[in-house]
């Protein structure tokens, strides 16, 4: 085996639990060495990452150790949230993992690659052009401390890291859990992050028009007329692209839609979202439920299985509001790709944000949803083990 990986968790956030993770994951995958090493943490080790870090790379004895400080951490495993955790992910076998340069002039190197890319801050906005990417962010992973990311066994001053696989190819999927409720509307008025007009009505007749029979009855039975009787992290704003027309439920299975969170209702009846849309564009409405999730998240698995049926490792970024939290006191969508690929190295985060590309070819800061990238060996080539 050329890939695998090891989950450690324990009282306290100390390097010796990263070195656990890693001589744990070597010996699954019978290396002496990795070629490189993915290795997350929990917030725990905020104050102390750099030590946590040096200890896994003298492990591996590689200096090509990334990863970061994730909200949450999984494998196939299990799931550890809100106790010190390390999940790593070792390769050998001639997959490896290496910095990739984010300048402009060696852009066109990696055109043809998806590369890994994760950071501490915000969706970094120079990563929504090529080359494709997919990864996370972890702004405000959690524990009261600034998180932080790390490649090459050092912690990024720059709060962004980008690598690329060699040896590998990678697969993405995407899973959203919305199910829409209605038909998509044209936008008539906004006033900077608020939308007050959609199809000739105010935004929140909009949305509860759009609602479920029993939820509409619930918001106008209720005493707090400015808020919805559900949490409003359940809906969500389904912004689409009608560059190639077709109707709602078609961009939404092609990709061409952004789902953006409701951040609040007001008091005039329109509701404010987390980026900023324009009169004229068209605008659907969905809910996240346990059920759709789980529906979206088999879709999503079935077509990664066509196109590599037998991968050799998976990593999933997904959303801290996607995973345990969501599903009632499990990860569902960590179970199905578990099922689906029996025996499959996985090594998964939780975030605050999701990046992936679009059907357009920009890559798409994605929230509440699930990234998963499959590795397979390119065709032709064959399982080289090392014993190094």
């Amino acid at each position: 085996m050329s890939i695998a990986t090891a989950l450690i968790s324990g009282d306290e956030a100390s390097p010796q639990l990263a070195e656990a993770a890693v001589r744990a994951a070597l010996d699954k995958a019978g290396l002496a060495s990795a070629e490189s090493v993915l290795l997350f943490l929990t917030p725990d080790f905020a104050r102390h990452a750099q030590t946590a870090v040096t200890a896994a790379a003298r492990a591996a004895s590689s200096l090509q150790v990334g990863g970061g400080i994730a909200a949450g951490v999984f494998t196939e495993e299990g799931w550890v949230l809100d106790r010190p955790a390390a999940a790593a992910m070792v390769f050998g076998g001639g997959i490896a993992l290496s910095a990739a340069d984010d300048s402009e002039n060696t852009a066109a190197d990696n055109s043809t690659r998806s590369l890994l890319s994760y950071t501490a801050s915000a969706f970094v906005a120079d990563w929504k052009e090529h080359p494709a990417r997919f990864g996370g962010s972890f702004c405000g992973a959690g524990g009261g401390f600034e998180p932080s990311v790390w490649q090459g066994s050092r912690i990024c001053a720059s709060r962004r890291c980008s690598l690329a696989f060699s040896g590998a190819r990678v697969d993405l999927g995407v899973s959203s859990g919305l199910r829409l409720l209605a038909p998509a509307q044209i936008i008539d008025l906004v006033c900077a992050y608020d939308i007050e007009e959609i199809g000739g009505r105010s935004a929140l007749l909009s949305l509860l028009r759009a609602l479920p029979d029993a939820l509409q009855s619930a918001w106008y039975a209720s005493s707090s007329p400015e808020h919805l009787p559900l949490p409003l992290h359940h809906l969500c704003a389904v912004l689409i692209d009608d560059s190639a027309g077709g109707d709602t439920q078609a961009a939404l299975a092609e990709g061409r839609f952004r789902p953006v969170p409701i951040v609040a209702v007001n008091a005039d009846d329109s509701l404010t979202l987390a980026e900023r849309a324009h009169p004229g564009q068209r605008i659907a409405w969905a809910m996240r439920e346990p059920d759709t999730g789980i529906a979206d998240m088999r879709r999503t698995l079935a077509r990664l299985a066509a196109a590599a049926s037998e991968p050799l490792a998976a990593l999933t970024f997904s959303c801290i509001g996607r995973g345990p939290y969501f599903y009632g006191g499990d990860d569902e969508d960590r179970a199905l790709l578990v099922k689906r690929f029996p025996g499959m190295p996985l090594l998964g985060v939780y975030g605050t944000g999701q990046l992936a590309p679009g059907c357009d070819g920009d890559n798409r800061s994605l929230h509440n949803c699930v990234v998963t990238a499959t590795l397979s060996r390119p065709k032709g080539s064959t399982d080289v083990q090392s014993h190094a």
